[in-house]
């Protein structure tokens, strides 16, 4: 009899790189005042960043990392607060584009 080993369920997360370039933003809205708390979800098949102006509440932005959509669409997608998508692509820093624009907003 031979025992057979069960597939490991992979998980996706943020690298690195990837998650120093999200808090670099994170950091910059909480000194605007704009952010307070944030929650990060790792599944088997994507990777969220949720931003909070307040825990009670939804989050004002989510990022989420499918890399199944790496070919298709881009593997980032920007969130809005309602749902809708703000942005999409393989470029993070494109991606966040949207809500590094609201910072440079606020401080004007």
């Amino acid at each position: 009899m031979s025992v057979i080993p069960l597939p490991t369920a992979q998980q996706i997360v943020f690298d690195r790189a990837e998650l120093d370039r999200i808090l670099q933003l994170y950091g910059r809205m909480v000194a605007a005042g704009e952010w307070r708390d944030y929650a990060i979800l790792f599944t088997a098949r994507t990777a969220t960043f949720s931003a909070f102006r307040r825990a009670s509440e939804r989050p004002e932005i989510k990022l989420v990392k499918d890399p199944t959509l790496r070919l298709k669409q881009g593997q980032y997608s920007l969130l809005g607060e309602a749902g809708q998508t703000l942005k999409r692509g393989n470029d993070l820093t494109a991606v966040l584009a949207p809500a590094t624009r609201r910072l440079v907003k606020l401080v004007d």
